[in-house]
């Protein structure tokens, strides 16, 4: 009696888009956490933690800071540009004004 074994190519397992696509519907976290002590004195303490998700799982529970930020907003940094540009002219205006109202000996000195 002989016996057969098959072999299994790498074809067909499943692929890196699926495993990806696998991920990012369901989600992933990993966490970590590194603390040094000497002598029962705790001196420092990293806490890891990454999530990997689409956009789509991350707001469904809950994670979703990047909504308020105004670095990850269009209209938010436009209207940060806008009034970094408008707070430039007013203390260009607020310099001439004051180089304008300065006695003319102080001018030219």
């Amino acid at each position: 009696m002989t016996t057969q074994r098959h072999i299994e190519h790498s074809t067909s397992g499943a692929t890196l888009a699926d495993l990806l696509e696998r991920i990012l519907d369901k989600g992933i976290v990993i966490a970590g956490d590194i603390k040094v002590k000497i002598v029962d004195i705790e001196l420092l303490t990293i806490q890891i933690r990454l999530l990997i998700c689409s956009v789509d799982k991350a707001k469904e529970i809950g994670v979703d800071w990047w909504v308020g930020n105004p670095a990850f907003s269009r209209r938010q940094q436009e209207v940060l540009a806008e009034s970094e540009a408008l707070a430039k002219f007013s203390e260009r205006l607020a310099q001439l004004e004051a180089a304008a109202a300065a006695p003319a000996g102080a001018k030219a000195a």
